[in-house]
């Protein structure tokens, strides 16, 4: 079904997207990034031009002059009587004239597969006439499975049993289903800012109107807002990432952890720990605990899956709760989907049963991965901050002027793919920040950085001198 977006949402999600002149392409690439990002989905139709340039303060002109460049670039039809709509775009369309081959894609943060991988899905290729003589139709998950999540749990310190494990199709397809039975429309959700957008868009289509508590890379999670928010709002969830955040890369402390368990259950609120990125330790110097407390209280519900560990297309994720949480997500489940592939499930069963020594060689190639972007980045843009991780899958940048839209922009162009800051954010913002990621391999990473040095000149010599004054006066 077709959707429309008003001019007064458009211009919030555009955010600071005059960062360059002519007005009108600038606004032009604000609307692709929001196409690129799927921020706008396809088939959405727009405001008006005499609407959206009241709403941005413009002339008309300047906005129709913005659709036509639109229509030039294959992002927009508008078709006289029904307005303009957004098209469905290629996987890599930059808006531009770049090159598909060679592009170095950065915006999904997944490392390529783990090696043995191919060898493990031949092994259980080999008991194919097992697998099929089972029905197929399994909402909990095999018990093999469930019995091997619950074993890795408790090698982490939070006691477990199989009855307390749903497997799924992937963490999102966990995510959706936990947002479908937890939440009512209109429920608040207390989510991290900037966050893993995936999951703010799952919420978001459950109707949840989301509550955003700051998290950053030199300070992490900002509790006096966490609390202030919990206790005003009385959310029925929050959604956390609490080890290597999404994209700040930051792990919760002891006390961090303890603040928000004590603040969710004053609210009564159902804590959601997404923990896909848990297991991709670096150099973490000092591990701390998975629990929440001694185990997990019935409020504590955990995520996991292999898309970063082992491979993002093996779609195998679980969900971690109270046996009671369980049945109703069983449940609830058929609406959804009816149960994980047999097959990825037998395959998932025996990497866990190996899992250290995968966890090992993950630690090894995102190590190298992130020693080289690092070491690239405070060659190449040393005016950059860039923050200290010890483990997970990205680096959260500050830039030195809020142009992170425009120079996702123009380095697609160069043929780098990568999600500006704003594409994190849960209530705006974030212009000063990109994510970049580091499961490519170092070389490509390497020439990614001096790309966006080459692409960083450019944007930066063609911004209006306001922007860049308006960030000197912050510093």
């Amino acid at each position: 079904m077709d959707s429309r977006i008003s001019a007064r949402a458009l211009a919030s999600s555009l955010g600071g997207w005059r960062t360059r002149e002519p007005a009108y392409e600038a606004l032009a690439d604000g609307i692709r990034l929001l196409c690129l990002d799927n921020r706008l989905a396809p088939r959405t139709t727009l405001p008006a031009e005499r609407e959206l340039a009241a709403s941005l303060q413009l002339s008309r002109s300047t906005v129709a002059a913005a659709y036509r460049s639109l229509r030039e670039s294959g992002h927009i039809a508008s078709l006289r009587g029904s307005g303009s709509v957004t098209l469905a775009l290629a996987r890599h369309d930059p808006g531009r004239a770049a090159a598909a081959e060679g592009t170095i894609d950065l915006q999904q943060a997944s490392p390529p597969a783990w090696p043995g991988l191919a060898g493990v899905m031949s092994e259980v290729a080999a008991g194919a006439a097992a697998l099929v003589a089972r029905a197929g139709y399994d909402v909990l998950g095999r018990r093999q499975l469930r019995e091997a999540i619950a074993r890795h749990y408790e090698s982490r310190g939070v006691p477990t049993t199989a009855g307390e494990v749903l497997v799924t199709t992937g963490a999102q397809s966990a995510i959706h289903l936990l947002a479908s039975v937890l939440l009512g429309r209109g429920d608040r959700v207390l989510v991290e800012t900037p966050t893993y957008p995936h999951a703010v868009d799952a919420l978001r289509r459950a109707g949840a109107r989301l509550i955003g508590v700051p998290v950053n890379t030199d300070d992490g999670w900002d509790l006096d807002r966490a609390e202030q928010a919990f206790d005003r709002t009385l959310p029925a969830m929050a959604y956390l990432m609490p080890d290597f955040q999404n994209p700040t890369g930051r792990t919760m402390t002891a006390r961090e952890r303890g603040t928000f368990l004590r603040a969710g259950e004053r609210a009564g609120s159902v804590l959601v720990l997404d923990e896909t990125t848990a297991e991709l330790d670096i150099d973490r110097p000092h591990p701390v605990p998975a629990g929440f407390a001694e185990g997990d209280p019935g409020t504590v519900v955990r995520i996991g899956s292999l898309g970063k560990t082992v491979w993002g297309g093996l779609r195998v994720g679980w969900i971690r709760a109270d046996a009671d949480v369980i049945r109703r997500l069983v449940a609830a489940r058929p609406a959804h989907d009816l149960g994980t592939p047999e097959f990825e499930q037998a395959v998932a069963a025996a990497l866990l049963e190996n899992f250290p020594r995968i966890a090992g060689q993950r630690s090894e190639l995102l190590r190298s991965g992130r020693d080289a972007l690092v070491g690239a980045l405070a060659e190449s843009l040393p005016e950059w901050r860039v923050p200290r991780v010890h483990g997970g899958v990205s680096l959260w940048v500050e830039l030195d002027a809020a142009l992170s839209s425009a120079l996702v922009m123009d380095v697609r162009a160069r043929g780098v793919l990568l999600s500006a800051g704003p594409r994190f954010s849960v209530d705006g913002g974030h212009d000063r920040h990109i994510r970049v990621p580091f499961t490519a391999p170092p070389e490509d990473l390497v020439r990614a950085v001096s790309l966006l040095a080459e692409s960083w000149r450019s944007v930066r010599a063609g911004a209006p001198v306001s922007i860049i004054e308006q960030f000197e006066s912050v510093i």
